[in-house]
């Protein structure tokens, strides 16, 4: 026997007896081998065959209604293919195989079907799922597929959420949701606008989240419209109810139109100007516009003056003629204002020799055609040398007169006060100084802003004394042109008035006293608009300020005016006054969507000429401690003719700015060179709406209620302590008094109205009078803050005299906003006691405080700090260090461009520190600075 080795194996047998024949044959019929060739040791061996692979595993299926599912699955190569469902085989009967060769690799492909029915599923019992994997076999083992699972589908007909119809302002963002049926497989949604179906990919303003809700970006009139949610899988497509959408436009008014013509051609009559709602105009039910569509003011026309002769002069001589003439003129009255002028002839002749000389002839000059003779000529050319001269003399007569009259007035006492009129000039009278008083200057007595007069244009004067007048003889002087003052009278003092104002001793020869006392326009072709300052009791105060500056303070309000050393030139006084503007008498500096956010406040005299800036500090009530500016603010100036204008906004300051801005939680302080009328406005910087804060009073009568009625007063104000000061003056003249402590509320630019209501009220002894379940504040009444106080009245009745206890709950809240809760417990036939949220007596703050009194950093402390600062260091250890270190650096380009820096830095510090002015925090900034010169100065002189 051949030795050759074989592999065990039943599929390598055949082909290694082939092998084995053809070599012996070739073996005996060749003549090339001998028989004393070797045979081979071995012969190659056939690749063994490999483990199943599957081509298709069977997938996931769903039975649909009663319909079965087919699953499927193929391998190669495979002797075998079985079902395995649910850990048992399945019959070998329910399995359609066939069988193919795979023409590449010549290996057997099986694939085998099964079917599974609705039946087999629902027979199924545990918690797992109903489930089928292949097993395939092959001469060198087995191999399983993955798991397919055979689930029922369905789709409940209910939506767990639909959405809800809403109405929204135009831009704002809206969220529609919704939540799909149960189902199996999970439902797919799809959001449908007037059944169009919504592709975020073809319109970016429409997003749908994962959670399947509809969010519009920013609401467009074209988004008015109906959305449908449609959920769907392979059982059936379920459609939610129809959410209609309202996009709404507020109308806003369009800019005025100009006014009109007077409609009197002569005297007293109107003019009118209009505005629309239409910029933009309502839409699907927005808001009109508030306000006035149109406006109307008083004017005067010049009536039309015709011109008339005056009386015939006298005849002149007899002429050569036998002529002589007389003239007359158009100026009784002259024709004004456009009026006719005289009709006739300005001279005449006739004959002076009474029918003697041939010619006896009336001439009249204006309509006289040819040339006069020569003998007329001379006639009329000694009547006009004659008029020429006797005007020249008379010019020089008048001339004389007024020139005696000025000198009197100019060396005379000053006493007649409608004399100092006529002259333009202001009378003015002051009291000299005592020898034994060696005071500086106090003022005597506020003046009376209450009366009022026209707006002064013509030149002012000051009031100075000379070296050899006499005490109570006071020469005029020239003083620079001021600019149109408000219609404001300020009291000009005299002997009687003035007995406490008194001059120190080095001041008698050139101190000046400007008394700044309005009168009507004198020589002027112009018209001038002027406005009223009013003075309400509480709302304003007044001081005489000097070049030692001063500081004018509102009590309990929160305004105040900080007047610095050096701001008046030295040797002139000034009456300057503060004063609040009362809401209902004056027109808001706010338009459009803006709110005020302090009182309107007006400090003047407003043309006065300031050597440096003032500091004016005014209460605010916008809400600041937000991470992000939700606000963006601007401050406003009312000019003389009533407008407002834009001073700067906060953030956007340029070097022409002419004021600086600091901001803090309740208040802001105005650096600012020009007096007259201020106010902060505001509006939402978008996306974040802003808010302002709010405070809620409650009130109720004081005196013992002595009827079955009783009434609560609800006030929403803002969070000042001027508006707070005006409702409880406002209360205290009804009779009121504040029931609980104030609380705070934080009013959202949401566009949502203020709702109050009241609860638990004992039904047995009490009823409400009130037919609604609450009563609202309209959001734009509140923002706009043009209607103010605001507030809600509460009408309760008792079931008889005898009930004398009231305990109940007053909501007060945002629509989806913030919201608070008076806990009330009160007998209504006791006197309540007053309670006053105001600070006491001993804590209030001075109306006026003149001189250095007025200030916390004495002047020799603060040259020498501006003396180490204002001068540029170049390790940046100079003012502008001390404005970071201070809080003022947010802008420092104003201060930049001021002579010293740091003086108006400390004046600023000056004005934040006006109730706490220690000097702890000023030596603290400069102590981190290094400075320690200004330390040892201040240790030395101040008192910190």
């Amino acid at each position: 026997m051949l030795p050759v080795r074989m592999q065990r194996g039943r599929h390598l047998a055949p082909l290694v007896l082939l092998l084995i024949g053809a070599w012996v044959a070739s073996a005996t019929e060749s003549s090339d081998y001998t028989e004393a060739e070797v045979l081979p040791d071995s012969f190659p061996s056939a690749p063994a065959e490999p483990l199943p692979e599957f081509l298709l595993e069977p997938e996931d299926a769903f039975i649909v209604k009663n319909r079965p599912v087919q699953l499927r699955c193929r391998a190669s190569p495979a002797t075998q293919i079985y079902f395995k469902c649910n850990g048992e085989w399945v019959n070998q009967n329910d399995h359609v195989t066939k069988e193919s060769l795979d023409q590449i690799s010549g290996l057997v492909v099986r694939e085998v079907d099964i079917s599974v029915s609705r039946t087999q599923v629902e027979e199924l019992f545990g918690l797992e799922d109903y489930w089928c994997q292949c097993v395939a076999w092959s001469s060198a083992g087995t191999t399983k597929s993955n798991r397919a699972y055979v689930r029922i589908a369905y789709l409940r007909k209910n939506f767990e959420q639909e959405p809800l119809g809403r109405e929204v302002r135009l831009e704002q963002e809206v969220l529609l949701q919704c939540r799909p049926p149960e189902g199996m497989p999970t439902a797919e949604v799809d959001w449908l606008k007037n059944d169009d179906v919504i592709d975020p990919l073809k319109d970016s303003n429409f997003l749908i989240t994962i959670d399947h809700d509809l969010i519009i970006k920013q609401a467009r009139l074209s988004d008015t419209a109906n959305y449908t949610c449609v959920a769907r899988n392979v059982v059936a497509k379920r459609r939610s109810s129809t959410a209609t959408l309202i996009v709404y436009v507020s109308g806003g008014w369009s800019s005025w139109t100009e006014w009109s013509e007077c409609n009197a051609r002569c005297g007293r009559g109107w003019q009118r100007r209009t505005r629309s709602c239409t910029n933009p105009a309502p839409l699907n039910g927005g808001a009109f516009c508030e306000g006035p569509p149109f406006q109307r003011v008083t004017c005067t026309t010049l009536c039309p003056v015709d011109g008339g002769w005056t009386e015939w002069a006298k005849w002149s001589a007899c002429g050569t003629e036998c002529t002589h003439w007389r003239s007359r003129e158009c100026q009784a009255p002259p024709p004004r204002n456009g009026g006719k002028h005289c009709s006739g002839s300005m001279m005449e002749s006739k004959n002076c020799t009474e029918g003697l000389c041939a010619r006896n002839k009336k001439i009249s000059i204006e309509h006289e055609s040819h040339p006069l003779a020569p003998g007329t000529g001379v006639a009329v050319y000694a009547g006009l040398v004659g008029a020429l001269l006797l005007c020249v003399i008379l010019v020089l007569c008048v001339g004389v007169l007024a020139y005696r009259r000025r000198c009197r007035h100019l060396h005379g006492d000053i006493t007649d006060s409608s004399s100092a009129l006529t002259a333009a000039f202001h009378p003015g009278n002051y009291k000299p100084p005592r020898q034994d008083n060696p005071h500086p200057l106090h003022p005597s007595a506020p003046p009376d802003l209450t009366a009022t007069a026209g707006t002064f244009r013509g030149p002012l004067f000051s009031l100075q004394q000379g070296l050899n007048d006499s005490p109570h003889k006071i020469p005029m002087t020239t003083s620079p042109l001021l600019d149109p003052l408000p219609n404001l009278k300020i009291k000009v003092y005299n002997s009687s008035t003035l007995s406490s104002l008194e001059l120190p001793a080095d001041m008698c020869s050139d101190g000046e006293i400007l008394s700044l006392k309005s009168v009507g326009t004198v020589g002027r072709g112009r018209d001038y608009h002027s406005h009223t300052l009013s003075r309400e009791p509480g709302l304003s105060t007044s001081a005489t300020l000097g070049n030692l500056g001063g500081r004018l303070t509102i009590p309990n309000t929160g305004v105040s005016l900080l007047v610095p050393p050096g701001t008046i030139p030295q040797g002139k006084f000034y009456e300057m006054y503060l004063i609040i503007s009362k809401w209902d008498k004056t027109t808001l500096p706010s338009e459009g969507s803006q709110t005020v956010l302090t009182p309107v406040v007006s400090c003047g005299p407003s043309g006065m000429l300031l050597n440096r800036p003032v500091v004016l500090t005014l209460p605010h009530c916008a809400q600041l401690d937000t991470p992000t500016p939700d606000w963006t603010l601007t401050l406003k100036t009312q000019t003389h003719q009533g407008a407002w204008e834009e001073v700067l906004t906060v953030g956007e300051e340029t070097l022409s700015s002419p004021c600086y801005l600091q901001l803090e939680e309740e208040c802001c302080h105005v650096v600012m060179e020009q007096l007259g009328t201020y106010g902060l406005v505001g509006q939402s910087c978008p996306p974040q709406p802003a808010c302002k804060r709010l405070q809620l009073a409650l009130f109720a009568p004081r005196a013992p209620c002595l009827s079955l009625d009783f009434s609560l007063r609800i006030y929403c104000i803002h969070d000042t302590p001027h508006a707070l000061k005006e409702v409880l003056d406002l209360e205290r003249s009804l009779g009121g008094v504040l029931l609980e402590d104030l609380k705070p509320l934080l009013f959202k630019d949401s566009y949502h109205n203020l709702r109050l209501s009241i609860h638990d009220i004992p039904h047995t002894y009490w009823r409400s009078k009130l037919l609604a379940k609450y009563q609202e504040i309209p959001f734009y009444h509140i923002w706009s803050g043009s209607q103010r106080p605001l507030h809600c009245t509460f009408s309760l009745e008792r079931s008889s005299l005898a009930v004398s206890q009231l305990a109940c709950k007053i909501c007060v809240r945002q629509v989806e906003g913030e919201g608070q809760i008076f806990q009330l417990h009160t007998d209504i036939q006791e006197t309540l006691p007053p309670h006053s949220p105001l600070p006491s007596g001993g804590t209030c703050l001075p109306s006026s405080q003149v001189g250095p009194y007025a200030f916390r950093l004495p002047d020799s402390i603060r040259q020498k700090i501006c003396a180490s600062l204002d001068a540029p260091s170049a390790r940046g250890c100079d003012w502008r260090l001390l404005a970071r270190s201070l809080g003022f650096d947010r802008y420092l380009n104003y201060f930049a461009t001021k002579p010293s820096p740091t003086s108006v830095l400390l004046d600023l510090w000056e004005a934040c520190h006006q109730a706490d002015a220690d000097l702890v925090s000023l030596a603290t900034a400069l102590e981190e600075m290094g400075k320690s010169e200004v330390l040892v100065v201040m240790t030395t002189d101040g008192d910190c």
